[in-house]
């Protein structure tokens, strides 16, 4: 009998165990300032996670500098992390593309470059629904989308300094002196005029420009 139960203990110890796990997905997409992105999506219900880095380029492991001094081919971008028993990944690029302006080439609102052009990077199972979400995008507004979509590929984290830097309460010095993160953020997106915009491109439509 006490063999039978250390065999029965056995087979159910090596029976897998039940997923309690939240299961997640990703969206990686470039829209301009990684930083607001970052903080427009950390306020979506069912968005577990943001991650700021770069994507898009060949070189790997790029700092902040290189990328913003035009040394990379990598775009600012940011790894969203959602549970899609909450949101999915359509509706997530639809309030993506409503929150950045999709028909700038040069770059977004007061940043200008290569380097902060919009795209959505999507994998081959998520290709149908990026192409579906600009679609539907160009329908809204009567007008082509410069936004690219691209294949997905490695995304490289930016330094800590640069993670939820809209929520940090650490300090830094600006042209203002020595600020919380969180201020200089919120000054630079007002000077930047990026919710000014995104509000003339789409209106009430437009998620979440104050």
């Amino acid at each position: 009998m006490q063999r039978l139960k250390l065999a029965l203990l056995g087979l159910w110890l090596a029976l897998p165990l039940p997923v309690t796990a939240l299961a997640t997905e990703t969206a990686l997409v470039a829209g301009g300032c990684f930083w607001c992105v970052e903080s427009d999506f950390r306020r979506v219900q069912g968005v577990v996670d943001v991650r700021v880095g770069f994507s898009g380029g060949r070189v790997e492991n790029p700092s902040y500098d290189d990328v913003v001094r035009g040394r990379t081919d990598h775009l600012e971008a940011a790894l969203i992390t959602f549970d899609p028993a909450q949101i999915s990944y359509g509706q997530i690029l639809h309030l993506f593309l409503r929150s950045i302006d999709p028909l700038d080439a040069g770059g977004q609102f007061c940043d200008r470059g290569a380097h902060y052009t919009t795209a959505i990077f999507a994998t081959p199972d998520q290709m149908p629904q990026a192409r579906d979400a600009i679609s539907q995008a160009e329908a809204d507004l009567g007008r082509d989308l410069v936004t690219a979509l691209r294949d997905a590929g490695p995304f490289y984290e930016a330094e800590d300094f640069h993670q939820n830097y809209a929520n940090s309460s650490e300090r830094t010095l600006t042209r203002f002196g020595w600020v919380e993160r969180r201020d200089a953020y919120k000054r630079y997106r007002d000077a930047c005029g990026r919710d000014r915009r995104v509000r003339e491109v789409w209106g009430d439509a437009a998620p979440f420009a104050n």
